[in-house]
């Protein structure tokens, strides 16, 4: 078994063709003097981008790279790399964040102030400071998900009933227990994260970070997130070279929440509306997106 660290933070980075951004990123992360440790999780990247972090930063001590032979998935590559983590605490960031030196302090704190904390999450803000879509977000049921779908939601201040997924900017500045947080930077106790089994592997991308929130609260802990931390994220960035791959496993990662948490799905007749929904709206999005993705490629 692998020795944990107290008072060790592990930050855990998977990275996939991630461009440039992982090197700011993976800066960001060693510029810190916080007792760390940063496992950066390779899904087989041909763009370089991982060679140029171990040509700056291969000395460092704290930096350990895994290789995967193929592109695992987010979730997968995650568990694998708290598998080899010796922290007490986990942070999963995504290879386009920025943080900031105080960030492993800030988290501690905070999951210090509450032993329910099971998984926290923070301000994810666009790099001009703008908080970020989605930071507090509610289990997408598929009432909630149909309210966003068609425009309801912006109703739901007057008409509860029609509240969708997202929740609005968080009115105060204290710490919020909530259903689900940004994706973007999830921090989890060690041993919460090994209670639970860690992330479900049967996500490839999109959706695991919903379904680990899940499955904290079903575990018995708290969501929470603390606004006063914050982490600079450009969206999509390692994502927008092959749009159509992720939008394929958006869709599938969808699917699978909906048939494994909501009540819903018990209802045959339901379940093939959702299933025939989810892969119609792929398809009609699947040729601007191939589109797009060519577009990239060539320039």
């Amino acid at each position: 078994m692998t020795a944990t660290g107290s008072d060790l933070t592990s930050i855990v980075v998977v990275a996939a063709d991630s461009g440039p951004l992982l090197g700011d990123c993976i800066e960001s992360v060693l510029a810190a003097r916080d007792a760390l440790e940063l496992v950066l999780v390779d899904n087989a990247s041909g763009d370089g981008s991982v060679e140029r972090v171990l040509a700056v930063h291969a000395h460092d001590p704290r930096l350990r790279v895994l290789r995967n032979q193929s592109n695992l998935g987010f979730g997968p590559a995650c568990n694998r790399g708290a598998a080899v983590a010796r922290g007490d605490v986990f942070v999963f960031l995504n290879p386009d964040c920025i943080v900031r030196r105080d960030l492993c302090a800030a988290l501690r704190a905070t999951l210090a102030s509450d032993p329910e904390i099971g998984l926290l999450g923070v301000q994810v803000t666009d790099p001009d400071g703008a908080p970020a879509r989605g930071n507090r977000r509610r289990e997408p049921t598929l009432r909630r998900a149909l309210c966003s779908l068609a425009g309801l939601a912006r109703l739901e201040s007057r008409w509860p009933a029609l509240q969708g997924v997202e929740m609005p900017p968080a009115a105060g500045e204290g710490m919020e227990t909530v259903e689900a947080v940004s994706g973007a930077c999830l921090v989890l106790p060690r041993a919460a994260f090994e209670r639970i089994g860690g992330f479900d592997e049967g996500y490839f991308l999109h959706a695991e970070d919903l379904d680990l929130c899940r499955r904290v609260r079903d575990g018995g802990w708290r969501v929470a997130i603390d606004p006063r931390i914050r982490v600079a994220h450009a969206q999509g960035a390692s994502s927008r070279s092959r749009p159509l791959f992720v939008a394929r496993h958006k869709h599938r990662s969808l699917w699978r929440y909906f048939t494994k948490f909501d009540p819903a799905a018990r209802n045959p007749l339901l379940r093939a509306v959702v299933f025939a929904g989810i892969w119609a709206h792929f398809a009609l999005q699947a040729p601007l997106l191939a589109l797009r993705g060519r577009r990239r490629a060539a320039r």
